[in-house]
């Protein structure tokens, strides 16, 4: 039987899985952080939901990345803010050639997050 880690690598092997994979790649890798962010403050989705004004289902939908519409730059303000973080948003320059993921992140010094791609 394969590991989680073992059939993601077989899975990235294949073009159209790893294609689809890096379009897809820094959405949920942002919604991850959120929820690693929820789970290390101890909060439930109702709880934040409050802090933010809004239903636990609206964010329940916001954190599975499935909604119809993707939540605005206002909103994840907003939930950061709930988690007593700040939301930053940057222009990273694309280096030519592929990259490999490895859908990992490490955190600065400054306790911020980084996503790694090799």
């Amino acid at each position: 039987m394969l590991t989680h880690k073992q059939l993601r690598a077989h899975a990235l092997n294949r073009p159209e899985v790893a294609a689809e994979f890096e379009k897809q790649f820094e959405e949920f890798a942002l919604l991850d952080e959120f929820l690693r962010a929820r789970s290390e403050q101890g909060l439930t989705q109702a709880e934040v939901a409050e802090r933010i004004g809004t239903t636990q289902s609206a964010v329940a939908r916001m954190e599975s990345g499935r909604g119809k519409h993707s939540p605005s730059l206002a909103t994840l303000s907003k939930y950061a803010e709930a988690l007593g973080c700040k939301l930053e948003v940057r222009l990273v320059r694309v280096r030519a050639g592929k990259r490999k993921l490895t859908g990992q992140s490490t955190r600065t010094p400054s306790g911020t997050r980084t996503l790694r791609a090799r």
